[in-house]
């Protein structure tokens, strides 16, 4: 069976990144060092033999991607199912502030109940299953191919979790820096991992975000 080989980055740094603002699927651009990290992974991409990029629309990915297909001569390929969890009534406000409002919420939120959805957004249930559903019918277009998935921090932690089956609920313990280079398998078993959190095209300049 041909497997589809994938690789999935995380946008760029935005200034709502450094704020600890939620983004959720506000569409907020890079900033300028989240400009300089998705050349930088453009640069280090230049050589792979990449069958198409696929991008969340929001401009964050959609920049990032811009630059890890353009020395490929590549279009990137817009997938709504690629967005960043929708946060609802959080989106715009900072982790403290949502900590501070509606402290149930937060302790909900920050211990991953996966049916906890803020209001008018999505719960971590029907996030995974977007991302995943997404994910297999896109890998199943290109087997014994590589696509890029360009997306964002909620969408990485659905990927790695889904690759190496660990439940909603378990404690991060894998980064998900912007710009990072994570690889993976797939075939209609399922998602592998390969490789996770590439920093090398980086400097100290990337960050972690678990949710925007």
């Amino acid at each position: 069976m041909d497997v589809t080989r994938l690789i999935a980055v995380r946008h760029g740094e935005t200034a709502w990144n450094v704020d600890t603002r939620i983004q959720g699927q506000l569409d907020i651009p890079l900033n300028d060092t989240g400009l300089w990290q998705a050349q930088r992974a453009g640069a280090a991409l230049a050589d792979e033999p990449i069958a198409a990029v696929y991008a969340s629309d929001l401009s964050r990915a959609w920049q990032t991607a811009q630059e890890i297909a353009r020395p490929h001569g590549a279009e990137v390929i817009a997938e709504l199912g690629l967005r960043e969890r929708g946060f609802g009534s959080f989106e715009g406000r900072t982790f403290a502030a949502i900590d501070a409002e509606t402290p149930e919420d937060a302790r909900r939120w920050r211990t991953r109940d996966p049916e906890f959805a803020p209001a008018g957004g999505e719960s971590l249930l029907v996030f995974r299953d977007r991302v995943t559903g997404t994910v297999a019918r896109l890998a199943a277009r290109h087997p014994g191919e590589l696509i890029v998935l360009v997306a964002h921090g909620g969408v990485m932690d659905v990927l790695y979790r889904a690759a190496t089956r660990q439940e909603l609920q378990a404690p991060r313990t894998w980064q998900l820096g912007n710009a990072a280079i994570n690889r993976l398998l797939w075939t209609p078993e399922g998602l592998a991992l390969v490789g996770w959190g590439d920093v090398g095209h980086l400097s100290s300049d990337s960050r972690d975000e678990t949710t925007t």
